[in-house]
Formats: structure tokens, C-alpha cells, sequence
């Protein structure tokens, strides 16, 4: 798996924090350069934090499963890129988010949008992609997660709260990564079946 690839995931995994983001940034009326670190930390951090679980989980018995590896890894990307299509189609209108950064919040709003990451992190660990530096990777899909949160952040506060399209940006978002998740699975089912 090269940078590219990484990228890509990276961008995907972070949508359903890029969405929860623009949330909170319709909720924040006064934005400072504090909330922009505590979300974008809460959130990036716990982006790279849980593909490294789910890599160094499974990793450690990996050879039990060699023959059916890409299949183990194709069906958690296809059922996490199921699941953030169908959130994406929900009516999910932010009034629930609250301007608050409290710890217990950001917290479960972390875990909530990382576990797809902790999923893709057990991919990692059950296929053993060409090239793939899990170092490499983790710091890329925190980084990108980092920049998209803060930037969904200034993006809601620029959006109008009665206005539906930052809604309906972030449920685009959700469809465009769980698209993006079902191909890479797709991919590595394909690359392995070949070889």
C-alpha cells in the first residue's frame, strides 16, 4: 500500500469526523484558536491512535489466518463503508451537537468516529500489504483527520445554523468515504485473488 493509497484512506476515514466537525462548528458561535487544537486533537489523535490497536491486535496472530486474510479484510472494509453509506442518508441534522468541548463529550465523539479506523487497523494486521510502514500510515490518516476537523470546524461556523447545506455536506462526506472504504476493500480482495 503506497502514500497514495494511504491518502486516500486517510481522507475516507476521516469523514465522519469532518461531519461531527462541521457540527460543532455550527454550534460554536465564537471561535478560537482552542477549539480549533481540541477537536482536531481529539479527533486526529484518535484516528491514528486505533488503526494502530487493530494492527498490533491481530498482528500478533496473523499466521492462524493466512488463507483467508484478504476475505477477513475486504468484509470490514465493505461493512464499515456500508455503515457510513447508510449514516449518510439519515436525517441527521446536527441539533443534537453541543458548543461544549468538555472531556466526556469529545471523548465519545472520538471513539464514535474512530472505531471505522480501529477496523481498517485489524485490516492491516490480517493482510500483509506491500510496503505498508504502519508508523507511516497511522501518522498520515491522524494528520489528515487533524487538518479536515479543523477544517469542517471553520467551515459550520461559516455556515448559516438554519442553513441545510452543511447538513447535507457532511452527510456527502459520509457517502463519499464509505464509497471510498468498499473499493479499497474491493481492491485488496482482487490483488490477492490474482496473485
Amino acid at each position: 500500500m503506497g502514500i497514495f493509497d494511504l491518502v486516500i484512506l486517510g481522507f475516507a476515514l476521516a469523514m465522519d469526523a469532518f461531519a461531527v466537525s462541521i457540527c460543532k462548528g455550527f454550534a460554536i458561535k465564537n471561535l478560537k484558536i482552542k477549539h480549533f487544537f481540541v477537536v482536531a486533537a481529539y479527533f486526529g489523535g484518535f484516528q491514528a491512535l486505533m488503526p494502530a490497536l487493530g494492527y498490533f491486535f491481530v498482528a500478533s496472530f496473523t499466521n492462524f489466518i493466512k488463507e483467508i486474510d484478504h476475505w477477513i479484510a475486504f468484509v470490514l472494509l465493505a461493512f464499515v463503508g456500508a455503515k457510513m453509506i447508510k449514516e449518510s442518508f439519515e436525517n441527521d441534522s446536527c441539533k443534537n451537537t453541543s458548543a461544549q468541548l468538555h472531556f466526556k463529550q469529545m471523548l465519545a465523539l472520538a471513539l464514535a468516529t474512530s472505531i471505522d479506523a480501529l477496523a481498517v487497523g485489524v485490516s492491516f494486521g490480517f493482510v500483509e500489504f506491500r510496503g505498508l510502514n504502519i508508523y507511516q500510515a497511522i501518522l498520515i490518516i491522524g494528520l489528515i483527520t487533524f487538518l479536515l476537523c479543523a477544517f469542517g470546524l471553520k467551515l459550520g461556523n461559516l455556515l448559516s445554523q438554519n442553513s441545510p447545506f452543511g447538513t447535507k455536506l457532511g452527510q456527502k462526506a459520509e457517502l463519499v468515504g464509505g464509497v471510498i472504504l468498499i473499493s479499497l476493500g474491493i481492491k485488496i480482495l482482487i490483488e490477492h485473488l490474482l496473485n
